[in-house]
């Protein structure tokens, strides 16, 4: 669900009190993207987002999610994308990054 080489890449490369601000500036922006998602006019560009988003910080299987919704949208079958399944996926990588970066501080 979590690439954790990528995490741990990340941190290496911007440090860790950077990552920190990264990390509540990602989840910033991704809350309000999922916010809007279900309502979303543009949710071709706003699943691409959120792929990027999610691929830069190790949310591979939500990331994965948001391809296949934005690939499904440039197809013109917006109505046929599970945006649920894709909340659902989001709520679930949110939660296991959340509770590997507490086990990972305390280490």
């Amino acid at each position: 669900m979590i690439n954790w080489t990528r995490v741990d890449e990340l941190t290496d490369e911007i440090g860790k009190a950077e990552f920190g601000e990264v990390v509540e500036i990602f989840l910033e922006e991704v809350d309000d993207a999922i916010s809007r998602l279900e309502a979303s006019t543009e949710l071709e560009a706003d699943l691409h987002f959120l792929k990027g988003s999610a691929l830069n910080l190790g949310f591979t299987n939500f990331s994965k999610a948001c391809q296949i919704g934005e690939l499904v949208a440039s197809r013109g079958k917006q109505d046929s994308i599970d945006v649920a399944e894709i909340l659902d996926c989001y709520a679930k990588s949110r939660a296991a990054f959340l509770a590997g970066l507490a086990t990972r501080s305390a280490a």
